[in-house]
C-alpha cells in the first residue's frame, strides 16, 4: 500500500478508452490511493467508446490541483471533449505547474497540449497525434512510457503495465520526499 494517504484524480468524459481508465483506477486503489473520477461538464456518468459507464465522484469546476497528488488522463476520444471544458484544462495545467504527477496515455496528449504543459518536454502518445504533440512544443518519441519531470506519457493500452508502474513510482517517491523534508 505504497500510496496510502495519496489522492489521485482520473479525468472522465464520453468516449473514454475503457482499459486506460479502469486499469489505472484499480491499480492505484490497489496501492492504497484514494482515487476520484473527475467529470468535465456536469454529467453524473460517462460512457466509454464501447458503452461501459463510469460514475463521476466530483466535477472539475469543484476541485483544484491542490486537492490531488496526481492527475491521470485516459485516452480514447474523451480528451478531445475534455479540452473543451476550461475547468478540466485548468486542473491539468495547475497540477503540472505545481509539480504534481500528470500522466496521459494515448490520445490524452491532447489535454497536455491544450493545457500548454509539454513545450520542451519529451513525450509520447498514440502515433496519430504525434504532430499535435510536436506542434505543442513536445519532443515526441516512440517509447512505451516517457517520464520528463512530473509528466508521464504512454502510447496505447499495451503500455499500461509500464504506465501504471511509473505513476505509482512517481507518486510514492513524491510522498517519500515529503516525509524527509
Amino acid at each position: 500500500m505504497t500510496l496510502k494517504g495519496k489522492r489521485i484524480a482520473i479525468l472522465a468524459e464520453n468516449n473514454y478508452q475503457e482499459m486506460e481508465l479502469w486499469v489505472p483506477y484499480y491499480r492505484l486503489k490497489e496501492e492504497g490511493a484514494e482515487v476520484k473520477i473527475v467529470g468535465a461538464g456536469g454529467a453524473k456518468a460517462y460512457t466509454s467508446k464501447h458503452g461501459y459507464p463510469v460514475n463521476v465522484d466530483v466535477q472539475a469546476d469543484a476541485v483544484s490541483a491542490a486537492d490531488f497528488d496526481a492527475v491521470v488522463v485516459p485516452g480514447g476520444y474523451a480528451p478531445d471533449i475534455m479540452r473543451r471544458h476550461e475547468a478540466m484544462v485548468r486542473l491539468v495545467r495547475e497540477a503540472a505547474q505545481k509539480g504534481k504527477t500528470v500522466a496521459a496515455i494515448c490520445h490524452a496528449g491532447w489535454m497536455l497540449a491544450s493545457a500548454g504543459v509539454i513545450k520542451g518536454k519529451r513525450v509520447t502518445s498514440f502515433f496519430s497525434i504525434k504532430d499535435d504533440m510536436i506542434n505543442a512544443g513536445g519532443k515526441w518519441v516512440d517509447e512505451e512510457v516517457v517520464i520528463d519531470g512530473n509528466l508521464i506519457t504512454s502510447r496505447t493500452p499495451a503500455d499500461l503495465p509500464a504506465f501504471c508502474r511509473e505513476i505509482v513510482n512517481a507518486v510514492a517517491h513524491e510522498r517519500k520526499l515529503a516525509k524527509t523534508a
